[in-house]
């Protein structure tokens, strides 16, 4: 299902599924992470479920919480973006310990023409979500960087909540770019 016309990433509030016809395929992806054949086969099968709680805290910082589950109500990973650019260790089942960094940026501050390439113009007056990712080196034994860009495109005339994302591994040899594309599926039910 489209997102909502209004729908900008001032507020990407909801409940997304990943639509795996029209995104690019994850597997590449996490086989340069390091995630294991048996959890890659699982999400190739698995219906990919994000609940999004978009929200500015009291002291105007601006954060974007996800959970994820996959299908059966297995727990996937949980995301926390802060978007103040600074640096925060995260650990969890699936990537294991990562530092990351989430930011709003306008348009013209991407160079990366993949990163860039494909947004819908109109929601580009808000900016975007720019998130930076790298596996903790002291703790992972997989070196890979991972870089978003989070907006809005038309796929089939339709309006779709979609992730660039561009993986760099292994000290720069390996390089995957993927779009992750979502359909909307109503409000986050768990949104308080």
């Amino acid at each position: 299902m489209a997102a909502p016309e209004d729908m900008t990433t001032k507020d990407i509030s909801g409940r997304y599924y990943l639509n795996k016809t029209l995104s690019d395929s994850i597997d590449p992806i996490l086989v340069l992470q390091g995630v294991s054949w048996a959890t890659r086969t699982v999400l190739a099968y698995a219906t990919v479920t994000l609940d999004v709680s978009h929200y500015t805290d009291d002291k105007s910082i601006e954060h974007i919480d996800i959970d994820q589950t996959i299908t059966g109500g297995i727990k996937g990973t949980s995301e926390n973006r802060t978007m103040d650019w600074v640096e925060r260790t995260h650990e969890d089942h699936i990537f294991g310990a990562v530092l990351a960094k989430s930011r709003r940026v306008k348009l013209d501050e991407i160079t990366d023409p993949f990163l860039k390439n494909d947004w819908i113009e109109s929601v580009s007056e808000h900016g975007f979500v720019h998130s930076y990712v790298v596996s903790d080196k002291s703790k992972n034994k997989y070196d890979w960087t991972a870089e978003q860009i989070w907006g809005f495109e038309k796929f089939d005339g339709e309006k779709r909540y979609t992730r660039h994302l561009k993986l760099v591994a292994n000290g720069g040899k390996d390089v995957v770019e993927a779009k992750l594309i979502y359909d909307y599926a109503g409000p986050n039910p768990n949104k308080p």
